[in-house]
Protein backbone atom coordinates (compact mmCIF):
# COMPACT_ATOMS: atom_id res chain seq x y z
CA UNK A 1 0.00 0.00 0.00
CA UNK A 2 1.49 3.57 -1.11
CA UNK A 3 1.13 6.09 1.27
CA UNK A 4 1.61 9.89 -0.03
CA UNK A 5 1.56 13.75 1.39
CA UNK A 6 -0.04 16.28 -0.40
CA UNK A 7 2.76 19.02 0.37
CA UNK A 8 2.64 22.60 0.16
CA UNK A 9 6.36 23.05 1.93
CA UNK A 10 4.49 25.17 4.42
CA UNK A 11 3.66 24.11 8.51
CA UNK A 12 0.04 22.27 8.07
CA UNK A 13 1.46 20.04 5.08
CA UNK A 14 4.54 19.73 7.32
CA UNK A 15 2.78 18.64 10.78
CA UNK A 16 0.42 16.72 8.71
CA UNK A 17 3.49 14.64 7.06
CA UNK A 18 4.75 14.21 10.98
CA UNK A 19 1.60 12.67 12.05
CA UNK A 20 0.88 10.21 8.67
CA UNK A 21 5.12 9.31 9.68
CA UNK A 22 3.95 8.09 13.04
CA UNK A 23 0.95 6.65 11.92
CA UNK A 24 1.82 4.65 8.84
CA UNK A 25 5.62 4.24 9.95
CA UNK A 26 6.38 5.49 6.04
CA UNK A 27 5.30 7.88 3.36
CA UNK A 28 6.70 7.08 -0.43
CA UNK A 29 6.14 10.18 -1.84
CA UNK A 30 5.35 13.96 -1.29
CA UNK A 31 3.04 15.59 -3.93
CA UNK A 32 3.14 18.85 -5.55
CA UNK A 33 1.20 20.82 -7.61
CA UNK A 34 2.95 23.23 -9.34
CA UNK A 35 2.01 26.12 -11.55
CA UNK A 36 1.72 26.36 -15.96
CA UNK A 37 5.52 27.52 -15.29
CA UNK A 38 6.67 24.56 -13.76
CA UNK A 39 9.18 26.48 -11.22
CA UNK A 40 6.67 27.29 -8.10
CA UNK A 41 4.26 25.50 -6.85
CA UNK A 42 0.96 26.48 -7.35
CA UNK A 43 -0.36 26.82 -3.63
CA UNK A 44 1.75 29.29 -1.93
CA UNK A 45 4.57 30.13 -4.78
CA UNK A 46 7.29 28.07 -3.71
CA UNK A 47 10.63 27.58 -5.98
CA UNK A 48 10.41 23.66 -7.04
CA UNK A 49 13.75 23.82 -6.07
CA UNK A 50 13.08 24.29 -2.27
CA UNK A 51 10.54 21.94 -2.31
CA UNK A 52 13.47 19.25 -3.74
CA UNK A 53 15.74 20.32 -1.23
CA UNK A 54 12.85 19.69 1.96
CA UNK A 55 12.20 16.34 0.03
CA UNK A 56 15.48 15.68 0.11
CA UNK A 57 16.12 16.60 4.02
CA UNK A 58 13.39 14.80 4.68
CA UNK A 59 14.08 11.43 3.05
CA UNK A 60 11.03 11.30 1.14
CA UNK A 61 10.47 11.33 -2.91
CA UNK A 62 8.86 14.70 -4.09
CA UNK A 63 5.89 14.05 -7.44
CA UNK A 64 5.08 17.01 -8.81
CA UNK A 65 2.74 17.98 -11.53
CA UNK A 66 1.90 21.01 -13.74
CA UNK A 67 -1.25 22.76 -13.72
CA UNK A 68 -3.77 25.33 -14.34
CA UNK A 69 -6.28 25.57 -11.30
CA UNK A 70 -8.65 24.46 -14.49
CA UNK A 71 -7.40 21.70 -14.60
CA UNK A 72 -6.14 20.70 -11.09
CA UNK A 73 -8.32 17.84 -10.32
CA UNK A 74 -7.56 16.11 -13.56
CA UNK A 75 -3.98 16.58 -12.58
CA UNK A 76 -4.24 15.25 -9.35
CA UNK A 77 -6.65 12.26 -10.34
CA UNK A 78 -3.57 11.40 -12.67
CA UNK A 79 -1.41 11.41 -10.12
CA UNK A 80 -3.31 8.94 -8.22
CA UNK A 81 -4.07 6.50 -10.59
CA UNK A 82 -0.22 6.45 -11.39
CA UNK A 83 1.04 6.54 -7.87
CA UNK A 84 -1.32 5.61 -5.23
CA UNK A 85 -4.41 3.98 -6.01
CA UNK A 86 -5.98 1.86 -3.79
CA UNK A 87 -3.58 3.45 -0.98
CA UNK A 88 -3.69 6.58 1.41
CA UNK A 89 -3.34 10.13 0.96
CA UNK A 90 -2.24 12.24 4.06
CA UNK A 91 -3.90 16.18 3.99
CA UNK A 92 -3.02 18.94 5.95
CA UNK A 93 -6.74 20.91 6.28
CA UNK A 94 -7.83 21.64 9.63
CA UNK A 95 -11.52 23.41 9.43
CA UNK A 96 -12.55 24.47 6.07
CA UNK A 97 -15.36 22.07 4.30
CA UNK A 98 -15.00 22.17 1.22
CA UNK A 99 -11.06 21.09 1.31
CA UNK A 100 -12.35 18.26 2.95
CA UNK A 101 -15.43 17.51 0.71
CA UNK A 102 -12.82 17.95 -2.23
CA UNK A 103 -10.02 16.03 -1.12
CA UNK A 104 -12.31 12.82 -0.36
CA UNK A 105 -14.32 12.88 -3.64
CA UNK A 106 -11.52 12.98 -5.46
CA UNK A 107 -9.22 10.36 -3.60
CA UNK A 108 -12.92 7.72 -3.85
CA UNK A 109 -12.68 8.38 -7.34
CA UNK A 110 -8.90 6.04 -7.20
CA UNK A 111 -10.05 4.44 -4.19
CA UNK A 112 -7.34 6.19 -1.32
CA UNK A 113 -7.98 6.25 2.03
CA UNK A 114 -7.86 10.21 3.65
CA UNK A 115 -6.16 10.77 6.08
CA UNK A 116 -6.33 14.42 7.96
CA UNK A 117 -4.67 14.33 11.25
CA UNK A 118 -5.18 18.12 11.74
CA UNK A 119 -9.03 17.86 10.97
CA UNK A 120 -10.86 19.71 13.76
CA UNK A 121 -8.23 20.85 15.56
CA UNK A 122 -8.26 24.18 17.43
CA UNK A 123 -6.48 26.92 14.72
CA UNK A 124 -4.33 27.73 17.66
CA UNK A 125 -3.35 24.57 19.20
CA UNK A 126 -2.06 23.55 15.26
CA UNK A 127 0.46 26.19 15.63
CA UNK A 128 1.49 25.69 19.24
CA UNK A 129 1.41 22.08 18.23
CA UNK A 130 3.84 22.75 15.34
CA UNK A 131 6.37 24.98 17.15
CA UNK A 132 6.27 23.06 20.49
CA UNK A 133 7.29 20.00 18.45
CA UNK A 134 10.45 22.18 17.11
CA UNK A 135 9.53 22.89 13.33
CA UNK A 136 11.17 25.95 12.18
CA UNK A 137 9.05 28.22 9.61
CA UNK A 138 9.88 31.26 8.17
CA UNK A 139 6.64 33.64 6.83
CA UNK A 140 7.15 33.99 2.81
CA UNK A 141 3.36 35.56 2.22
CA UNK A 142 0.91 38.00 3.55
CA UNK A 143 -2.08 39.08 1.95
CA UNK A 144 -1.92 42.80 0.50
CA UNK A 145 -5.21 44.03 1.97
CA UNK A 146 -3.92 43.37 5.48
CA UNK A 147 -1.31 46.12 6.18
CA UNK A 148 1.26 43.24 7.61
CA UNK A 149 4.18 43.37 5.27
CA UNK A 150 6.56 43.84 8.19
CA UNK A 151 6.03 40.29 9.11
CA UNK A 152 6.83 39.07 5.86
CA UNK A 153 10.69 37.11 6.52
CA UNK A 154 10.13 36.78 10.11
CA UNK A 155 10.13 33.05 11.53
CA UNK A 156 6.48 31.90 12.87
CA UNK A 157 6.86 31.91 16.76
CA UNK A 158 4.86 31.50 20.14
CA UNK A 159 4.84 35.34 20.57
CA UNK A 160 4.31 35.85 16.67
CA UNK A 161 1.09 33.56 16.81
CA UNK A 162 -0.04 36.04 19.47
CA UNK A 163 0.56 39.31 18.36
CA UNK A 164 -1.47 37.97 14.57
CA UNK A 165 -4.72 37.39 17.12
CA UNK A 166 -4.12 40.92 18.97
CA UNK A 167 -4.54 42.55 15.63
CA UNK A 168 -7.24 40.40 13.99
CA UNK A 169 -5.03 38.09 12.18
CA UNK A 170 -5.89 33.99 12.11
CA UNK A 171 -2.76 32.30 14.14
CA UNK A 172 -3.03 30.13 11.46
CA UNK A 173 -3.21 31.92 8.11
CA UNK A 174 -5.98 29.69 7.65
CA UNK A 175 -7.81 32.27 5.80
CA UNK A 176 -4.76 32.81 3.40
CA UNK A 177 -3.42 36.04 5.65
CA UNK A 178 0.05 34.54 5.37
CA UNK A 179 1.48 31.50 4.30
CA UNK A 180 4.93 29.72 5.51
CA UNK A 181 7.98 27.76 4.18
CA UNK A 182 9.52 25.02 6.63
CA UNK A 183 13.02 24.83 6.90
CA UNK A 184 13.87 22.98 9.99
CA UNK A 185 12.11 20.59 12.29
CA UNK A 186 11.95 16.97 13.74
CA UNK A 187 11.55 14.73 10.63
CA UNK A 188 14.55 16.89 8.65
CA UNK A 189 18.11 15.13 8.78
CA UNK A 190 19.71 18.38 8.15
CA UNK A 191 18.04 22.35 7.96
CA UNK A 192 17.24 23.39 4.48
CA UNK A 193 19.93 25.99 3.15
CA UNK A 194 17.87 28.94 1.52
CA UNK A 195 18.24 32.66 0.55
CA UNK A 196 16.04 35.69 0.32
CA UNK A 197 16.32 37.79 -2.79
CA UNK A 198 13.44 39.86 -2.51
CA UNK A 199 10.08 40.19 -2.58
CA UNK A 200 7.46 40.05 -5.73
CA UNK A 201 3.55 41.91 -5.82
CA UNK A 202 1.38 39.07 -6.59
CA UNK A 203 -2.35 39.70 -7.51
CA UNK A 204 -3.16 39.14 -3.63
CA UNK A 205 -0.17 38.80 -1.79
CA UNK A 206 3.22 40.16 -1.26
CA UNK A 207 5.83 37.40 -1.35
CA UNK A 208 9.55 36.90 -0.72
CA UNK A 209 11.45 35.38 -3.61
CA UNK A 210 13.65 32.73 -2.22
CA UNK A 211 16.78 30.74 -3.94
Amino acid sequence: MKVFCSFSGGKDSMLALYYGLKKYKKVDYLFTMLSEDCIHSRAHGLPKSLLEKQAQSIGIRLITKCSSWKEYENNFLSFLDEYVKGGVGIFGDIDLQEHLDWVENVCSKKDVEVFEPLWLKKRKDVVNEFLSLGFKAKIIAVKKDLGIEKYLGKDLTFDLADEFEKIGIDACGENGEFHTFVYDGPIFKHPVDFKVKGTVQKERNIVLELE
